[in-house]
């Protein structure tokens, strides 16, 4: 089974997310912030992460930054969540490492398709 964290700030996202992928066939993990999901890929690196662009602590874009800067770790796919939907961000999180980019609020039907497009289904 593959496994993918989720992270992100609501809790809603983050069970809304955990229902849908869990029915796709994923071992979910939470984190709320990118601190937290930098701690759980030391634990366990998840084969995708699926993640929010605005939260405390340390944001999205900060987290795939030293996510992709670790050295001998088999890097997940990356697939940025969020409501920032103009160019130059999607630019920024495709140029730090994103595989894909989903807009809120999403569906069934949008992840599947972009985790398809990345090969996990």
């Amino acid at each position: 089974m593959k496994s993918c964290l989720v992270v992100d700030d609501s809790k809603v996202i983050r069970k809304v997310a955990r229902r849908i992928l869990e029915e796709l066939n994923f071992e979910i993990e939470e984190a709320v912030d990118g601190q937290e999901a930098l701690d759980a890929c030391e634990r366990n690196m998840p084969d995708v992460v699926l993640l929010d662009w605005n939260m405390p602590v340390m944001n999205g874009l900060e987290y795939l930054i030293e996510l992709r800067a670790l050295q001998g770790v088999e890097q997940p796919i990356v697939v940025f969540c969020t409501t920032e939907n103009d160019m130059s961000h999607i630019r920024q999180a495709i140029e730090a490492g994103a595989n894909e980019y989903i807009m809120k609020p999403f569906d069934r039907e949008i992840i599947e398709a972009k985790f398809t497009q990345v090969g996990l289904l």
